[in-house]
């Protein structure tokens, strides 16, 4: 079969290869992968490739093998599926725990652009806790990860302050129920209850000062590569007993969140922002947009027939 890997040429990150179709262990399916979606932090981890990296986390397709333990679906069956690595091949090898099942109603192309994006915005949803009344702040709001975050909170009742790069990308952040654009922290009209930080830089001290006492801030990301100072005495002059916590969407098995992130797309109370679909053959290119923010919300890639 035909897999991507990576290249370490900045300006053309990977490359096809051939390789064996994977053996999946008793409890993981074999799925032919009909789609996937790339992520920004994958790009990073391109530039300078680790021996034996095998990148794609986001995929879509069909299951030709059943596990061998009798867990998940049978073949022929829908999936999407969060697996480890090795996602942008032809085929992928994914744990039964980490696969939805998609029903009719759901097109491979939107499902693909589901799994990472979708569960870190749920899972920092449940960090910070029920968000309905409560101000919210909001930056790198126009990534994957902020157009479900937008989605999720603004639903749940909450006031969605979103900082985006221009007004271009901001449009339909207020279209998924944002009550606000800015397009730098300190444009922001504090103080928040939550603030969401995948930012990092000088933005992020700029949105902690913008907290209410006992305020949170939930630091998942540093999209502009730049670290993060804080100045304590900066801090006694801003919010009291603030918090500041550090996120990673990974922990506990991925189906379950998987499958609520299809249920709400498949009944129109979720959409998927996908900037970009191309054949695979064009995932290089992709890539270097993607890592550039040239890409609006998500991109997906497919193979062969999709839909």
């Amino acid at each position: 079969m035909r897999r991507l890997i990576p290249t370490g040429v900045t300006s053309r990150p990977v490359e096809f290869a051939q390789d064996a179709q994977p053996a999946p262990a008793p409890d993981e399916v074999l799925i032919k992968v009909e789609a996937f979606s790339p992520n920004r932090g994958e790009t990073f981890l391109l530039e300078a490739p680790e021996p034996g990296l095998m990148p794609g986390k986001d995929v879509a397709g069909l299951v030709v093998q059943a596990a061998a333990d009798g867990s998940g679906p049978p073949a022929g069956s829908r999936v999407v599926g969060h697996p480890p690595m090795g996602g942008w091949a032809e085929y992928a090898a994914v744990p039964t725990h980490s696969i939805a099942v998609l029903p009719d109603a759901l097109a491979t192309v939107q499902a693909a652009a589901l799994p990472l994006a979708g569960i870190t915005a749920l899972r920092l949803l449940r960090t910070v806790g029920a968000v309905t009344g409560r101000r919210v702040l909001l930056t790198g709001a126009s990534g994957g990860v902020g157009h479900y975050l937008t989605e999720f909170a603004a639903t749940a009742g909450a006031e969605v302050t979103a900082v985006t790069a221009t007004a271009e990308r901001g449009a339909r952040l207020r279209e998924l129920g944002a009550a606000a654009i800015v397009h730098d922290v300190g444009e922001a009209d504090g103080p928040f209850d939550v603030v969401l930080e995948s930012t990092g830089g000088s933005a992020l001290a700029a949105a902690l000062a913008r907290l209410v006492p006992d305020g949170i801030l939930v630091w998942f990301g540093q999209a502009s590569r730049t670290p993060a100072t804080l100045n304590f005495f900066d801090l006694l002059a801003g919010p009291e007993n603030a918090v500041i916590r550090h996120f990673h969407y990974a922990g506990a098995p991925y189906g379950r969140d998987l499958a609520t992130l299809v249920r709400l797309a498949a009944g129109g109370r979720l959409h998927p922002e996908i900037g970009r679909t191309a054949d695979w053959s064009q995932t290089a290119e992709i890539l270097v947009d993607l890592r550039e923010r040239r890409i609006c919300g998500k991109a997906v890639l497919t193979i062969g027939a999709s839909q």
